[in-house]
């Protein structure tokens, strides 16, 4: 095997991915900085310095990219054969955040493995590792996609202890991002439909289970339904989020004019970044994160039908499921900002302050470029 590694021909990226993500990313350390200042100021371990979540969310971003850089020079073959070993060691990350003394525990959550300086939480990069792992299963068992025994049920049993490992943090958000990353590659690799649409029900279901048995899940469709009964209570967040809607109107208040930032709506900087940017930029600043969203899972998809249009039938489900990752996490954290979805603890990928999340998110970009730029080696006659 050849592989050509001079990438400096700009031409040899897709530049509409390139540039709704650089744009995604600039604009949320814009917004993070915005967001956080007030919390920042008056917050524990901060000094009172304005800048502090700033800072750090610049130094994500600058490791982000550095990892991601080296996650391009990564061949797709080298993914697909270190599959199994990645996703091995998501399953332990997932183990060693719920013994006690390893994992941390922050607001009755245990979702990180302490590095000292930072908090690492292994489901986002979980994420990553499913949408490979599933990948590769899906290509090693495509004959066997019409059979619940051979084809779909060792991958049910391997969701079954994701699922479980999850829901003992909680992190209930990342499990459906990753039980829809799963599901959609299987469906795109061609499982039977019949079959998909069946055990789709079934985990549909069980999901609505998992909410009904589980009183804070059930608290948090309540407060969704009609935030306003209780405004102070289980409508809390989303009565705030709505507020800060409501006070952007077209053009919004101007950017660092939110009032809901300061102290009045929770997680300002993570989860609810888009009602402050709603509250600051407006409608049209909204619209402008949905359109850049939008035109990143739809060049996502269009590389893989091109992988698959040159027969990388595993690279083309990579980039179509790192589409399927960032498009569901992004319209349930929109969802949820705009009280369509119950709240759930999900952040805005490419944007929300986060180090796991924005250096995951980066390389999950990486390998999504990586796809395109080996489609067009091939294109244009080289060996890979």
């Amino acid at each position: 095997m050849i592989y050509r590694t001079d990438i400096s021909n700009p031409l040899d990226f897709d530049q509409t991915l390139i540039w709704s993500a650089v744009l995604l990313l600039s604009l949320g350390l814009v917004m993070v900085y915005s967001a956080s200042i007030a919390i920042a100021e008056a917050g524990k371990g901060t000094g009172g310095y304005a800048a502090h979540f700033l800072v750090r969310h610049g130094a994500y971003l600058v490791v982000g990219l550095l990892v991601g850089l080296i996650a391009f020079q990564v061949p797709m073959l080298v993914w697909q054969k270190y599959s199994f070993p990645l996703f091995l060691l998501g399953v332990l990350m997932l183990i060693l955040v719920l013994i006690p003394g390893i994992g941390r525990e922050v607001n009755g959550s245990r979702r990180w493995l302490s590095l000292f300086v930072v908090n690492l939480q292994p489901s986002e990069f979980m994420k990553l590792f499913a949408v490979i792992y599933a990948a590769d299963y899906t290509i090693r068992k495509r004959a066997h996609l019409d059979s619940f025994r051979k084809g779909f049920f060792p991958m049910l049993v391997v969701m079954l202890v994701i699922g479980l490992l999850l829901l003992k943090e909680p992190d209930f958000g990342a499990f459906v991002v990753i039980t829809a990353i799963v599901m959609a590659t299987l469906f795109l690799g061609g499982v039977n439909m019949k079959m998909f649409v069946g055990l789709t029900s079934i985990l549909i279901i069980g999901l609505l289970a998992l909410i009904w048995i589980e009183p804070y899940r059930m608290q948090r469709i309540v407060g969704f339904m009609d935030p306003w009964t209780d405004p102070y209570g289980k409508g809390y967040q989303l009565s705030h989020a709505l507020i800060a809607f409501g006070r952007g109107e077209w053009l919004g208040v101007g950017l660092g004019g939110s009032v809901e930032k300061l102290f009045y709506l929770p997680e300002a900087h993570t989860d609810f970044l888009l009602a402050v940017i709603a509250e600051e930029l407006g409608f049209i600043g909204v619209t402008a994160v949905v359109m850049l969203f939008a035109g990143l899972v739809i060049r996502a998809f269009v590389i893989g039908r091109q992988a698959t249009m040159r027969e990388r039938h595993f690279s083309a489900l990579v980039a179509q499921g790192i589409g399927v990752w960032l498009g569901v996490q992004a319209l349930i954290n929109m969802g949820v900002n705009m009280g369509i979805l119950p709240t759930k603890g999900l952040t805005l990928p490419l944007m929300s302050f986060g180090g796991s999340s924005i250096v995951a998110n980066c390389v999950a970009l990486a390998v999504l470029l990586r796809v395109d730029w080996e489609n067009r080696q091939l294109m244009r006659g080289f060996a890979l």
